[in-house]
This record gives structure tokens, sequence and C-alpha cells, in this order.
């Protein structure tokens, strides 16, 4: 990693002549108190409200762009072709020029591995940004969140398909509660829209096997990377994908449209579409913040937080309507996302346990040498004293 691995090497080096002076100087040496409880739980609160605000206002602010009642820009390959071209151009800025973080080494990404793991993850990032945006031309911000609560279940079904996970019939009974409170939802959804729920349900396939992806294709080879390399090697791949159904879907419209009408075709606003896009980037750094700081899992429950804070801000301020069957739907679903969690968060503390009895079960150094010291003395005498 350049600088990074300089850096790293140098901590170890330091961390071990600190670790051979230590055991001099430990009964003269006291430890660092421990950080306060209430300045941790006040920072997790800040990451979850970061991120949490992030993720609101994107999703605000790509309705209010591709809404043909709010700002009518109704072009969501172009909307995302900007997101990624700006995420792309930021990224390399930050990776080559000012060096932020470095591009990981170990395993280095060469061409092989780029084609064999980054290409299929960026063709689905592509489809799951295309036909997200997409959904919001034909339904509401409120119904989106409810439909999104099928995460889970698609995340999980691919996973045993793929056999990263295992068959668990109490997970496939909370999979079952969760798609039964969508089902409601959509039923008493007042907009329903065939083709929109079907771009909703693609974009959640899509996502649900990019995360599948990521956890076979760069995981389970020790690559990491955090939200500024991804968008430093996906974002390219990802517009260039886009490339394809922009040209044979919208760049026709866009043609037709500014032909027809050049007055009813609004040019995008650079500071509309430069904050947008500012927008997104921001919230992937949120992202790296809020998993690196916390865990995945909070990230989890604070998005079910976001999603009725959406619900609200729909049914107040955009005006959108939403039915008691609506509601008592995703209630169903809310209570499955939230046994999920919690079961996700058990099945955590009981990974944790176990290694800490691990750790414990296996004998010190100290331990071995004492023992080892002991056994002649069993024998009748000193090592130097015992014949044969």
């Amino acid at each position: 990693m350049g600088a990074g691995e300089d850096a790293a090497a140098g901590n170890g080096t330091t961390k071990a002549a600190m670790e051979v002076s230590s055991s001099s100087t430990a009964s003269t040496t006291t430890q660092a108190p421990p950080p306060s409880v209430l300045r941790s739980v006040l920072l997790s609160y800040a990451y979850v409200g970061i991120w949490i605000s992030l993720s609101f206002s994107v999703i605000v602010y790509n309705k209010y762009i591709l809404d043909p009642k709010m700002y009518g820009w109704p072009f969501p390959i172009s909307l995302t072709m900007i997101h990624m071209a700006f995420c792309a151009a930021l990224a390399f800025v930050l990776v080559r020029v000012l060096r932020v973080v470095s591009v990981p080494t170990s395993p280095p990404m060469t061409p092989r591995l780029y084609g064999a793991s980054v290409v299929p993850i960026g063709a689905l990032y592509a489809l799951s940004l295309w036909f997200s945006n997409s959904a919001y031309i034909y339904l509401s911000v409120s119904f989106i969140q409810m439909l999104k609560a099928l995460m889970p279940v698609a995340v999980y079904s691919l996973a045993v398909a793929l056999r990263t996970d295992s068959f668990r019939r109490a997970s496939m009974l909370n999979m079952l509660a969760i798609s039964a409170g969508v089902a409601v939802a959509a039923a008493g959804e007042a907009r329903f829209d065939a083709f929109g729920v079907t771009l909703q349900l693609a974009a959640v396939a899509a996502e649900a096997t990019r995360l599948v992806l990521i956890q076979i294709l760069l995981t389970s080879r020790g690559m990491s990377l955090n939200p500024i390399t991804s968008l430093y090697y996906i974002a390219p791949c990802c517009l260039a994908f886009l490339t394809v159904p922009w040209y044979a879907v919208e760049l026709p419209r866009l043609r037709a449209a500014a032909a027809a009408s050049p007055a009813g075709l609004p040019r995008p606003d650079v500071f509309v579409f430069g904050t947008n896009s500012l927008c997104a980037f921001a919230l992937n750094l949120a992202v790296f913040l809020l998993v690196g700081k916390t865990s995945a899992l909070t990230m989890n429950v604070a998005g079910v937080v976001k999603d009725w804070l959406l619900i609200a801000f729909s049914w107040t301020v955009i005006k959108d309507t939403v039915t008691p069957v609506n509601l008592a739907g995703y209630g169903i679903a809310f209570l499955g996302v939230a046994y999920y969690n919690h079961a996700k968060l058990q099945g955590l503390k009981a990974k944790e346990a176990e290694r800490k009895a691990a750790a414990m079960a296996v004998p010190k150094p100290d331990d071995a040498e004492a023992a080892t010291r002991l056994l002649p003395e069993k024998d009748g005498g000193a090592p130097g004293d015992h014949k044969n």
C-alpha cells in the first residue's frame, strides 16, 4: 500500500520494541484509562445520525429529481451515470493524487482478479442502481421502503442457494413472515404500479446478489475494500456497464424530448446534480464510518429507523397516500426484520463467547515453561540429578 505499508511496518517495529521494554518496566508504568462509556455511546449515536441523515437526503433528493411532478428529470440511467462519474473522479483524486487511502496489495488487484471479481460486482451494482432509481418514477417513497424490507429475504435465500450460509428452519420461517408482511403492504398500496414494483424487486435481487458475491469473490480471498477504494475500482466499471442501456433506452428519449420541446426538457442544473452527487459520495463514506466504528448490525437497525422516518416524511411532507393496510403489512415485516437482527446479534454474541473460551483454553507460554520445570521434580530431583 505504499506509504500505508511503510507506516504499518514502522508501527510493528515500534510495537515490538515497546513490548520488550514494557516487560522490564511493567511495575512502574500504568495503563491509560479506558474511554468513557458515555462518550462511546454518544459517538455511536452521532455515526448513526450522520448515516441516517445522508441516506435520507439521497433518497429524497433522487425522488425530487426523478419525479415528473417535481424537478422533472425522468432519466434514471443518466442520473446514475452522473453519480458514478462523480464518484469515480473523486475517488481517483483521493487515492492517486491526495493519497488519503492506499489501494490493497494483499492480494494485489491484478487484471485477472479485476475481471473475475470486480467486473461482476460492478455489473450488478449498475443494475441495482438503475432499477432502484427507476422505481422512484412509478412508486411512492414510502412504498419503496416497504419493498426494501425484502432485502434480508433475498440475501439469506441466495446465501443458502450458493452455500455461503446454512439452512435453518427458524430463519426461513422468519423470511416467510417478512415476505407476508410486504405482501400485505403491497395489497394496501393506493398507488400500486406493477412495472414499478417489478423494477424495485429486480433492484433488490441485484443488490442481494452483489452483496453475496462480495463475500464470495472478495472477502473470501482476503481482500477488504473500504468505500473509497470500492468506488475507485467499481464506479468506472459500473459507469461502463450503464452506457449500454443508456445508449439503447435513454439516448433516443433524450433526443426526442429535446427535438419535440426544447423548453420542456429541463437542462441539468449544475448545483442540483452536483450537490446530489456529493451527497451520494458522502453516503458511502458514512457507511464506512458507521460500520467501521460500530458494526454492520448497527447499520441494519439504523436502517429500520430510517425507513420509518422516510414513511412519515412521505406521508406528511410529500403527501403520499399511506393506508392502514400499508402500515399493518409493514408492521409485520418490521417485526420480522427486528427478529432477524436480534437473531444475528445473538449469533455474534455466541461466536464471541466461543472465541473467548477458546482463547482462555490455550495454555500460556509461561504456564507451559512452569509445567516443564516441574516435571523433573516429580521424578525425584532436578534435571541435572536425573539418572537413567
